[in-house]
């Protein structure tokens, strides 16, 4: 047995140190960090929670939190909504793989070039204003201005939709057919074929893509910075989220204040918020496993 064991740490001890250095040694120093005031170049001075004071009074970080939060809840719910109800069509439609191939591919294309893609779809003279006034719409909205945010949480919900229906059909097409013939014979309907059934059976891989969908949708940096900013600029502050927030208060050109700590100070809100909403959603996703 101790032979086994040390061979086991053998094998792992590479790996632990790996993430020892490259995970959990940056987000020690970044806690570090965020307790001082520091230019990244000259002499810090030690803030104590002054930085974390400072940010509940930034209305442009309560901005970009909220912002946070809306793509991660309201971004999540359309998100998985979606997902669910083209999972559940494409399950019995001839031809679902190649229908799924199409889903998937903004996932196998850069954000930045999505984002191109899809500012060019909005600009004034673009395909969508073109299409509006081919329909009798003489005064189109100007997409790019007054519903930036709108298009960029719509333009990520398109993003990201097929990686989770890619998850969740993964998941639905284990579930025996006759599984589904037995409840249509008894009457259940289709909600409840998703409630008792399908819902039951997949939980495992729809509370794995929830956490997944938790990390990723609380770090999306660059389809917001291509898409809202120029080539010297950041998008317009009240576009941004946590993310972009630290990049624009440590290197952004409309703030180039080369904030470290309060950087920092910020990184580190967002780390407590995702372990708040991971440790949450373990809670909330967490029954027993049914067998079939």
């Amino acid at each position: 047995m101790k032979a086994r064991r040390r061979v086991m740490w053998v094998f792992v001890a590479p790996a632990l140190l790996l993430y020892a250095v490259f995970l959990l040694g940056p987000t020690a120093a970044s806690v570090w960090v965020s307790l001082h005031a520091w230019d990244g170049i000259g002499e810090m001075r030690f803030k104590g929670a002054g930085n974390y004071t400072l940010l509940l009074r930034d209305e442009v970080f309560l901005k970009a939190f909220g912002n946070t939060l809306v793509l991660l809840v309201g971004g999540g719910v359309v998100v998985f909504t979606l997902s669910f109800a083209l999972t559940m069509a494409l399950r019995d439609m001839p031809g679902k793989r190649t229908v799924r191939s199409v889903l998937f591919f903004p996932n196998i294309v850069a954000p930045v070039v999505l984002s191109v893609l899809w500012g060019f779809l909005f600009q004034t003279d673009g395909l969508v204003n073109s299409g509006l006034a081919g329909v009798g719409v003489d005064d189109p909205p100007n997409w790019l201005g007054d519903h930036l945010f709108g298009l960029i949480f719509a333009g990520l919900v398109w993003m990201n939709t097929g990686f989770y229906v890619t998850i969740l059909m993964a998941g639905v097409d284990r579930i025996p057919r006759y599984f589904y013939e037995d409840c249509a014979l008894n009457g259940a309907t289709a909600f409840q074929r998703l409630r008792h059934l399908t819902l039951p059976l997949t939980w495992d891989v729809v509370a794995t893509s929830a956490v997944i969908w938790t990390v990723s949708s609380l770090k999306i940096f660059e389809f917001i910075y291509a898409f809202g900013g120029t080539a010297n600029d950041l998008p317009p502050p009240d576009v941004w989220n946590s993310a972009l927030f630290i990049f624009g208060k440590t290197f952004g050109g409309r703030v180039p204040q080369y904030a470290f700590g309060y950087a920092s100070a910020s990184a580190v809100a967002t780390l407590l918020l995702i372990v708040v909403f991971v440790l949450l959603l373990r809670r909330v996703t967490r029954r027993e496993r049914v067998q079939f």
